[in-house]
């Protein structure tokens, strides 16, 4: 893949990055010396490094500062860009948010783990124990391990946080519409949200909950940083806004010209802020990676209560590039290089990877699919992404594409749109149609909007890219094509009597009966 940018700006689109980072440096240091700078020292430090992930949920490319977001400011976040690195090109393992999820996580392919789509609540399966996930590969080097946010990976108490590597969990289990009050028949649908501490549920989430969430997760990764200073410490910290319903709380409600999202989203920027700040309060800037994504592209259907792909075509449950490209900056002062943009391709999957060799702690014992990125992460000179493709999946492991550096080969299937209607208003969602898809082909080099399909005309690059799309079918197989993957492995899978237990906790008066249309 395509080496990895050293410069200091970016398309002209979004070129707020520029001045930030004229503020912050007039001048960049030798890429070679500080590469071999960075590697000596944050390997051969006596304390490893504090991380801290922050992951926001269907948050947009274009719902950041530095990526020409409209309405609002993020300046902690452009901040984070200004004193790190931006990255241009940082894919979701897949656009939907158990998928995800278990990409970043567990350095896999969500479907190689029998995992797909958004898990519901009360669902059979979640992620297995048997799967190593980051929070283990940090605890087995010693570290203090925390999440604060939204889980979607199993939500009976053998699955939750706490039994895959979290020595300490806050948050709600799933997504927070998947709520009695949820547009689009809720009370049939979902049963009450439980507010998770640990495996003890505290209670149900109301709206006035909801305004706080963003608050609480805020508050107790500040209050994990200052009681765990002086011990290596791993934050997972996953907000479950931007996703609909869309809250903010008082002080941020009605504060942006945008309105409620721009309102949300100047919250979550005020939290990066607030992790900034207790790291620096606590002499951790040097010591601590800060990581900040999001998990897939917006939903585009709730309109005005959906961020922006920017300049990407559409958005959340597709693999264009508005559903899987995603906001992504990293700030390490020291180590990664500030004021620098990567426009490399690299994906969730490749975090686990990169950590563990950073700690020193050794992969998985099971095999996974990322890979070491921490030449990108640093800009080494001509660092490039060492996959040879990444496979992209969604639904029930339906191979939607591959690509191979800056080539996407789009195969056949169904995919929804708006075509080109607006979205919904006020949290209700507008109709997709159902678009169908052909064996297209992009060179996102100079089509990154995926506007002009090459196919006819490039049947060579076509023919290279189906050797990666067959690896991915005897790999993991492919539903649309019938194809049987010979490496998968299975998820946890509830007892009858273990689903009979959560079914009753959850819906403490008896599951609804589905209403056949």
């Amino acid at each position: 893949m395509r080496p990895c940018a050293a410069a200091v700006s970016y398309d002209k689109k979004v070129t707020r990055l520029a001045p930030l980072i004229l503020m912050h440096k007039t001048a960049l240091f030798a890429f070679s010396l500080f590469g071999m700078l960075v590697s000596s020292v944050a390997l051969g430090d006596e304390r490893p490094p504090n991380v801290v992930i922050i992951f926001t949920d269907d948050q947009g490319y274009g719902d950041m500062g530095v990526n020409g977001a409209e309405g609002y400011e993020t300046p902690h976040l452009d901040r984070m860009a200004a004193e790190g690195r931006l990255f241009t090109q940082w894919y979701a393992s897949q656009p939907v948010c158990s998928a995800s999820r278990t990409g970043l996580l567990t350095g896999c392919y969500s479907n190689r783990l029998g995992i797909n789509g958004a898990l519901s609540p009360g669902s059979k399966i979640g992620l297995n124990p048997d799967e190593t996930t980051m929070a283990e590969v940090f605890k087995g080097q010693g570290y203090a391990t925390a999440m604060f946010g939204k889980w979607h990976l199993g939500d009976h108490e053998t699955l939750l946080p706490t039994n895959h590597g979290f020595d300490t969990y806050f948050g709600i289990p799933y997504s927070g519409d998947m709520w009695p009050f949820h547009p689009e028949g809720g009370a049939n649908r979902f049963p009450p949200l439980p507010l998770i501490e640990n495996v003890t549920t505290l209670r149900t989430v109301d709206e006035a909950d909801q305004r706080m969430l963003t608050s609480w997760y805020t508050a107790k990764a500040v209050d994990f940083i200052g009681h765990h200073r002086d011990e290596p410490f791993f934050i997972y910290l996953p907000h479950n806004q931007p996703h609909v319903p869309i809250y903010a709380s008082d002080r941020f409600d009605g504060k942006t010209e945008l309105g409620l999202y721009g309102d949300v989203i100047s919250e979550i920027d005020w939290s990066v802020g607030e992790i900034l700040n207790a790291i620096s309060t606590f002499g951790l800037d040097e010591n601590t990676l800060v990581i900040f994504t999001s998990d897939n592209g917006p939903w585009l259907s709730y309109g005005t209560h959906a961020g922006s792909a920017g300049p990407f075509r559409e958005g959340k449950g597709t693999v264009w590039e508005g559903g899987l490209r995603e906001p992504c900056v990293m700030r390490w002062p020291g180590k990664i290089p500030a004021g620098t943009v990567c426009d490399t391709a690299a994906m969730n999957i490749d975090l686990l990877p990169t950590l563990a060799k950073l700690i020193g702690a050794p992969l998985p014992e099971k095999k996974i699919d990322g890979l070491d990125i921490w030449p990108l992460l640093v800009g080494e000179p001509g660092a490039k992404n060492p996959h040879e493709a990444y496979w992209f999946y969604y639904k029930n492991n339906e191979l939607h594409a591959v690509q191979s550096g800056n080539w996407k080969l789009l195969l056949p299937h169904q995919a929804r749109s708006l075509g080109g209607k607006p979205g919904g208003k006020d949290g209700i969602p507008a109709n997709y149609v159902t678009m169908k898809v052909g064996l297209e082909l992009y060179d996102l080099t100079v089509d990154p909007y995926e506007t002009t399909d090459l196919a006819a005309t490039h049947p060579e690059k076509i023919a290279e890219l189906m050797v990666h799309v067959e690896q991915a079918r005897r790999e993991l197989g492919d539903s649309l094509t019938k194809a049987q993957g010979s490496e998968l492995r299975p998820p946890a899978t509830l007892t009858e009597e273990q689903h009979a237990e959560l079914t009753a906790k959850l819906w403490p008066d008896g599951k609804p009966e589905k209403k056949t249309p």
